[in-house]
């Protein structure tokens, strides 16, 4: 019995649009909400892109999406977001050079991620401490909205085994 799952070919459209040109576009009916949410996260979220990429980063980390752990959207590097820091997003982040609101984003995805009714009180603090309500809501849906992508991509199966290279991706290319 084979463990991986049936792969759906993309769209076929090359669009230019990664997530039109996935096999999300199969689906007329949802890919242009899909597509629209994916570009208000980023265009409109209380937090600046490099935190966004922060949690994109560990999701596609937990998710084991290989195609989204080698993008590095334009917007967050722009904003200050190096390749060093991207390697502190692994276990053990607590005692890396990450400023402490990187730290408390990664606790709030791994929350998110793992058992969010059971996020432990230290981490709870943490986040409270570094976030307003509003930037944790924002984060939230940023966070729902790539662990629902990368799922999606890597259940269709079809990810290759091997690391891809960096690559950087604007924004606009998945969010217009």
């Amino acid at each position: 019995m084979s463990t991986k799952p049936a792969h759906v070919t993309g769209s076929g459209a090359n669009t230019g649009n990664v997530i039109r040109d996935s096999m999300m576009g199969l689906v007329p009916g949802t890919v242009d909400q899909i597509i629209a949410l994916n570009g208000n996260v980023w265009r409109d979220s209380l937090v600046p892109p490099s935190l966004l990429e922060v949690l994109r980063l560990r999701n596609a980390r937990t998710v084991n999406c290989v195609f989204c752990k080698s993008v590095r959207y334009d917007v967050a590097k722009a904003d200050g977001l190096t390749e060093d820091r991207v390697a502190m997003i692994a276990d053990g982040y607590e005692d890396s050079g990450l400023a402490p609101r990187e730290k408390a984003a990664i606790a709030l995805a791994d929350a998110y991620l793992g058992f969010p009714a059971g996020v432990d009180a230290d981490a709870a603090t943490r986040i409270s401490d570094a976030f307003s309500d509003d930037e944790i809501a924002s984060m939230l849906v940023a966070l729902m909205t790539y662990n629902f992508t990368s799922r999606a991509a890597v259940s269709n199966g079809g990810m290759p085994e091997d690391p891809l290279p960096i690559m950087e991706m604007s924004v606009s290319a998945a969010a217009g």
